[in-house]
């Protein structure tokens, strides 16, 4: 079946510095070499390092002139996002973008990370939250866009309060979901803080519909061995224009929500096809689950805890 031509314009970015997790493959290395090719100075903070040279290699065979760097950076160790951040501080440079790209899906088995949290929550909110507040002086010096890759898994089940970590009952559809509704809130609720506490910065969502990406194929590394019938039907799917999209179309509505003119800050970006699940890229009304902003509040002060990272309080606003 003939599969429309979709794309998006990307502006001249010569200038900006744009910091993208999950970098190294799929969705996140199509949204760099986009980034570079426009002209921005990409950063690539990366946990594997054989698979960052890949993905640096394969960006400057696309984009001989472009700039781009690998830093080192494990979401699941709250230690390791503080050292990125501690090093980025050093370097002093505004950044200008950031995209909340890297993820990790269903785990068949609970893990944690280095700090003891669900995996899934650990990596796709907390790290990424982490992240966010450690660059927040570089952020507020760029006056950036933060663009954070949420899910159509946004959509689906709940916040687990009585229990974040799913230590008494792992689900891990349902663990995912949850980490995706947090960190969705936790993207809404940066921009309302920072409007509030002029700092600067302008932070909304996108997320890629469904696509036949890594995040449900074998990954030996989340304890995967082959890939799911998931990711097979997906990928018979896309591969005839049914429903669903490509690994190319999946990352436009998260470049456009980080570089379009038009994007809001505050908004909410994925495909136009039924149920969002591919199309062309487009605004739509944030998710139930993501309209709280009680939701968000609880979400953003239990992150806090977590994490041990303080963002500033909004009350001590400054002038824009």
């Amino acid at each position: 079946m003939p599969r429309r031509t979709v794309d998006v314009p990307v502006p001249d970015l010569t200038g900006r510095l744009a910091v993208v997790t999950g970098a190294s493959d799929g969705i996140g290395l199509g949204l760099a070499t986009r980034l570079a090719a426009a002209g921005a100075e990409v950063v690539l903070p990366v946990r594997n390092p054989r698979k960052g040279e890949a993905a640096l290699a394969a960006i400057r065979a696309q984009v001989p002139a472009g700039r781009v760097s690998l830093r080192e950076l494990d979401l699941s160790s709250l230690a390791s996002v503080a050292a990125l951040g501690a090093a980025l501080r050093e370097e002093g440079r505004p950044v200008h973008l950031l995209v909340n790209n890297a993820g990790v899906m269903t785990p068949p088995e609970r893990q944690t990370t280095a700090d003891g949290f669900e995996l899934q929550f650990g990596t796709n909110h907390l790290g990424h939250f982490a992240l966010a507040a450690h660059l927040l002086p570089l952020l507020r010096a760029g006056r950036a866009r933060v663009t954070s890759q949420v899910s159509v898994a946004a959509n689906r089940h709940s916040v687990n309060w009585d229990d974040l970590n799913w230590e008494r009952s792992y689900d891990g559809m349902r663990a995912y979901s949850q980490s995706k509704i947090a960190f969705g809130l936790f993207g809404l609720e940066l921009d309302r803080r920072s409007a509030a506490g002029g700092w600067g910065v302008t932070s909304n969502l996108a997320h890629p519909g469904v696509a036949p990406t890594s995040l449900l194929a074998a990954r030996p590394e989340v304890g995967r061995a082959k890939d799911t019938l998931g990711v097979r039907l997906i990928r018979a799917l896309s591969a005839r224009g049914i429903l669903v999209g490509t690994v190319a179309t999946a990352q436009l509505p998260a470049l456009y929500a980080a570089t379009s003119p038009d994007a809001e800050r505050g908004g909410f970006y994925g495909p136009d096809g039924p149920g969002q699940l591919g199309g062309r890229p487009a605004a739509h009304r944030p998710y139930s689950r993501l309209r709280s902003t009680e939701e968000a509040e609880r979400v953003w002060r239990v992150s806090e805890e977590l994490t041990g990272v303080r963002f500033p309080d909004p009350s001590d606003a400054v002038p824009e």
